[in-house]
């Protein structure tokens, strides 16, 4: 539709479809269609793609208890209650349980050895640089090389003395009973799209149901057991309180808020998130150094704790769904176009050997249509001098006569027609055979006519378009139009009535009309004749002596004359016993 054309505004267009009727084939069509609606209807009950989904908006508090006695070298049995063991800061959506401990006790500030690891080593006071340290150091060194023991010197530390020896935690835990704590999670959630407000305490969970519930029968209880958490992360509490850990608190809310099918309820699950191989990581689990002080006699002491332990992080995530029209619409729109699957397996069917190859040919022929390129016209040239057939493309500058063909086809001979024409011009033929001249003497031309340089039989005359530039040789010699075939095939007036009459009986018998009929029947006889049955997709060129012979003979009365129009030719038709 031209996009100039403002009616074209006003057309409509629609696809072409070809029906084949068979039943294995349109049992096939409703079999992959019903199933394709099953797949469509199961996907969108499944995954509520009806719904229209907010995500959750979600704020964690959380509340540790539990009390266990430890036994420490040179101090005996020590209670930990929440405040010792939760450390001395909570994150957000987070909390740590102290599981294991190195301290130190009674450090004041002073000066002391170094403790003795690689490269600290001193033999002698110039070893030792004063104010210098490092990230390992314990202080800020004095310049002096001191003993740490019988064996070792190294470099003395303006420090909190003694300083911290111990790297390595206590193998058991010291605090393994903190299995046996638990911890109260409170999730409060939202979803704002649908003013929807909900907390993982349920109403009907009072205060006797918190008191007894327990997870192993009850997947909704909110209060946890430390041991299990980590047990259903896939891990051992007594080896993870050993060094420390992460562990990941997932709670998953999947809401549907229909009125029919309501229901939004947690679901937790438990994950490591740190890498538990001491072997495989440079500084394996968790833990932090805090200190307690105090006064004795006037001075400032403390006693410092390396605590290992397990930090708890609460990861809420989910969405709600509600039903939507507007995105059942959308839902339905997408999934239509899976339907083509049905036309796209079924014509992969018809075009293999898996069916029938008469049908699949039958189909194919009825379904696709070859339409040559319009900017790409093929022209079909045939010789007198040349049994082929050569395709050129058509040029609107370079004379057809010189361009080089694009291939060469050999001539396919329209039997029939030949066979019908032949036995209307047998009586003259005959009489007139041994008066044609031979084809390698050129005609006698008129002198005063100029010839185009193209020309081989010095019968053609000049053109307007490149396209008509086409002589009947290839080389110098006769022309084709001096063949008393010539004359009687394609100029002669009783055969070319006689092939009109028996396409139109009832035909005028004369007049204008009949003259032009007559001159467009001469340019269909001469194709048939020199051409056969042409190449598809090309268009057959009269060379430009045999035109203008055509048309002295039968001229048009206003002297004027269409040209040559790329149009695909139809053989003259024939009878089954050669009649025409």
């Amino acid at each position: 539709m031209p996009c100039c054309d403002p009616f074209g505004l006003c057309q409509y267009q629609t696809n072409k479809l070809v029906r084949i009727r068979s039943v294995r084939l349109g049992s096939l069509k409703w079999s992959l269609n019903g199933a394709i609606l099953l797949f469509i209807c199961i996907m969108m009950l499944w995954n509520r793609k009806y719904q229209e989904f907010d995500l959750v908006v979600s704020s964690v508090t959380t509340k540790v208890k539990g009390v266990a006695q430890t036994p420490l070298t040179g101090v005996g049995n020590i209670v930990w209650d929440v405040v010792d063991y939760s450390g001395s800061s909570q994150d957000k959506n987070s909390f740590f349980v102290v599981t294991n401990v190195i301290m130190t006790r009674n450090q004041k500030q002073g000066k002391c050895p170094e403790v003795p690891s690689k490269g600290r080593l001193c033999r002698s006071d110039q070893d030792c640089e004063k104010g210098a340290w490092d990230q390992q150091s314990h202080g800020i060194q004095t310049g002096s090389c001191i003993k740490f023991d019988v064996m070792k010197k190294t470099c003395e530390v303006s420090a909190w003395c003694p300083v911290e020896t111990t790297s390595s935690p206590p193998r058991p835990a010291l605090l393994a009973a903190a299995e046996n704590f638990t911890v109260l999670i409170k999730n409060n959630i939202r979803f704002p799209a649908f003013n929807f407000i909900r907390r993982n305490i349920l109403p009907q969970m009072n205060d006797a149901y918190l008191r007894s519930c327990h997870r192993g029968n009850d997947s909704l209880c909110p209060i946890f057991r430390l041991g299990d958490m980590v047990r259903e992360a896939g891990e051992k509490f007594s080896d993870m309180a050993v060094e420390g850990g992460v562990i990941g608190i997932q709670i998953k809310w999947d809401c549907n808020l229909d009125r029919l099918m309501q229901r939004c309820l947690p679901r937790y699950s438990f994950r490591r998130l740190d890498e538990k191989e001491s072997n495989k990581t440079l500084y394996p689990g968790l833990n932090f150094r805090f200190a307690k002080y105090s006064t004795v006699n006037g001075v400032e002491q403390r006693t410092l704790y390396k605590a290992f332990g397990i930090r708890f992080d609460v990861m809420v995530f989910g969405q709600a769904g509600k039903f939507s029209f507007i995105q059942l619409i959308i839902y339905i729109g997408s999934t239509l176009s899976y339907y083509a699957l049905t036309t796209v397996f079924i014509d992969w069917l018809l075009e293999t050997s898996c069916y029938s190859a008469e049908v699949g040919q039958s189909y194919s022929e009825r379904k696709v249509e070859s339409v040559p390129d319009t900017q790409q016209c093929i022209l079909c040239v045939s010789y007198v001098d040349e049994m082929k057939l050569r395709l050129v493309k058509r040029s609107r500058k370079k004379s057809l006569q010189g361009l080089k063909p694009m291939s060469v086809q050999p001539r396919k001979e329209d039997l029939g027609h030949l066979r019908a024409v032949l036995c209307l011009l047998q009586p003259d033929f005959s009489a007139d055979h041994d008066a044609q001249p031979p084809l390698d003497q050129k005609t006698n031309s008129d002198p005063k006519r100029r010839q185009p340089c193209w020309c081989k039989c010095d019968c053609c005359t000049p053109s307007a378009v490149p396209q008509e530039d086409l002589c009947c040789r290839q080389s110098d010699g006769a022309c084709i139009t001096s063949s008393p075939l010539f004359k009687q095939l394609v100029l002669g007036r009783s055969l070319l009535q006689a092939v009109l009459l028996y396409q139109d009986p009832l035909s005028p018998p004369g007049g204008g009309a009949q003259t032009t009929a007559l001159r467009h029947c001469a340019y269909r006889q001469y194709i048939s004749w020199r051409f056969g049955v042409p190449p598809d997709d090309t268009h057959p060129v009269i060379p430009r002596c045999c035109v203008q012979r055509i048309r002295e003979e039968y001229p048009s009365p206003d002297g004027r004359y269409s040209g040559f129009t790329p149009v695909r030719t139809v053989s003259v038709p024939t009878q089954n016993n050669g009649g025409l």
